[in-house]
């Protein structure tokens, strides 16, 4: 018995443990009450922005929406068998009836994207200018990237109940950690000789940022946000668990009543969305590079 503590593994009595819990627990949900409906206002705006923007989608006519889709291929690769792929695809995608369920998870993804660029650039830029700040930020985006997705769901909900905005939440906490880590690791490989030169030449901390800084760290940053939205597609279905309607529904459907062809055929429209969205921002990432680097990018 004396040799116990050697072979038994040390554990907090059952009874300290539930006291540990029932205390976050309860504070939380103490924290939930009191300011949950201020914090959900504050969300409003992003909430209208999301609605209308999946409303514009849905009563934009099919062909125009591809049309624009395929343009915008365009301008990014300047090729036409991006364009062409991207016709294809989203024809076929109308044509097996999931037109409505694609337009309203582009728009989530599209909308998460956007806050996740807005939140993540402008801490990629502090981590950059602060190793105190690196220092700081590094841990919690290791947290975020490692944590299990179904995990960002429970503070979310019991917070903000279900629907679109505890959706938009979730998945930009699971995307968002690539775009601040590439952000960050693009401006710090600029060329040091570079900056030297445009302080030589007067350039104050804001022109070397925007004008020199940035510019030259795109093709990186695009890379993070690339990772980004594959980051949020993937987390298209385990958002649908909390109300968020697209693609993961039918998904979801799929799993709990077994339809194998149904969850088949929607999971190749994530995986189209995916691929299309890929290679049109590592073709403007390379646009970019080519740019700068004064080469044809026709």
């Amino acid at each position: 018995m004396a040799d116990s503590w050697l072979t038994d593994v040390p554990e907090m009595s059952r009874r300290d443990l539930l006291e540990i819990r029932q205390t976050l627990d309860g504070a939380y949900r103490n924290f939930s009450r009191e300011y949950g409906e201020g914090i959900e206002a504050f969300f409003d705006p992003l909430l209208h922005f999301l609605v209308w923007f999946e409303d514009l989608l849905l009563a934009t006519p099919w062909w125009l929406v591809i049309a624009i889709l395929a343009g915008i291929a365009y301008l990014a690769s300047r090729s036409w068998k991006l364009p062409v792929a991207v016709v294809i695809s989203f024809t076929l995608i109308a044509y097996l009836g999931m037109w409505e369920d694609t337009m309203s998870t582009m728009s989530i993804i599209l909308v998460c994207t956007l806050v996740a660029i807005g939140v993540g650039v402008p801490i990629g830029i502090a981590m950059s200018k602060s190793n105190r700040t690196q220092a700081v930020v590094t841990p919690l985006l290791d947290i975020m990237q490692t944590m299990p997705a179904f995990v960002y769901l429970i503070p979310v909900v019991m917070l903000l109940g279900i629907g679109k905005i505890p959706g938009v939440i979730a998945v930009v906490i699971y995307a968002i950690p690539p775009v601040i880590r590439l952000t960050n690791l693009g401006i710090r490989l600029v060329d040091k000789d570079v900056l030297e030169a445009a302080t030589a030449y007067g350039a104050n901390g804001f022109q070397r940022l925007f004008q020199i800084q940035l510019p030259l760290a795109m093709p990186t940053i695009m890379a993070g946000i690339n990772q980004t939205i594959m980051m949020a597609l993937a987390m298209v279905v385990i958002a649908s668990m909390i109300g968020v309607s697209g693609l993961g529904q039918p998904v979801l459907k799929s799993i709990t009543n077994q339809y194998f062809t149904l969850g088949l055929l929607n999971g190749l429209a994530i995986v189209v969305i995916a691929i299309i969205f890929d290679r049109v921002s590592q073709s403007y990432a390379k646009r970019s590079q080519q740019h700068l680097k004064g080469g044809d990018h026709d």
